[in-house]
């Protein structure tokens, strides 16, 4: 799991214990209490430290948010399932599961609009979870080019903004579909999504969704 410690704090070492603690904790008052009633005094006595201690770790509520939303979206993975189809669908189906569960779904709504007002807390979020988890993109892009279902990219610059674009579109709607229209991300929806991605628009509705080796 990557470090969510933040940038520029010196001084002693930090205890990965606490920091765990620490971010348990911030996910039980998530379900318990919700983003407006959560302060770090009741985090700090859930995680059995020093209100202070949370102060040196943390410049506020909303990055302890960040960084607690975080540690779930680096549980998502990639498991080989034989075919691309069947990896965007597995890692789709992962994706609407963490959004489903109260401490994710508060807690990124919660920062994502305080973000519409503040730069650093969106730079914040930019950094600690989508960036971290356009890893998926590239390794099931990986996967696939080695399969024979995707060509190779001759440019890095284009791969790279395709890479950014497949993340946008496969997040962007399944956040959607969880947290703005609050609609079940169930097999169905979630095949119908990778039919659109792999194909298109253009796409027959008998056609397989996805390429075939």
């Amino acid at each position: 799991m990557q470090s969510s410690t933040p940038a520029g704090r010196t001084g002693r070492p930090r205890s990965a214990a606490a920091d765990a603690a620490i971010l348990a904790a911030t996910r039980a008052a998530l379900v318990d209490l919700g983003w407006s009633k959560l302060t770090l005094g009741d985090v700090a006595t859930r995680a059995g430290v020093a209100k202070t201690t949370l102060y040196r770790r943390w410049a506020g509520k909303n990055e302890l948010v960040v960084d607690a939303v975080a540690e779930l979206f680096d549980e998502l993975e990639l498991p080989d399932r034989g075919c691309l189809a069947a990896d965007i669908e597995g890692v789709v189906l992962q994706f609407a599961a963490i959004l489903a569960r109260p401490e994710a779904r508060n807690g990124l709504m919660a920062v994502v609009s305080e973000a519409t007002r503040d730069d650093a807390l969106r730079e914040r979020i930019r950094d600690s979870i989508v960036d971290r988890q356009k890893r998926l993109v590239l390794t099931g892009r990986a996967r696939a080019q080695a399969r024979g279902e995707l060509p190779a990219e001759a440019d890095p610059a284009e791969a790279a903004r395709t890479a950014d674009l497949i993340f946008d579109v496969v997040a962007g709607a399944v956040v959607h579909r969880t947290l703005v229209s609050a609609e079940p991300a169930d097999g169905e929806w979630v095949r119908s999504l990778t039919r659109v991605l792999l194909w298109g628009l253009t796409a027959r509705p008998d056609e397989p969704a996805g390429p075939t080796s």
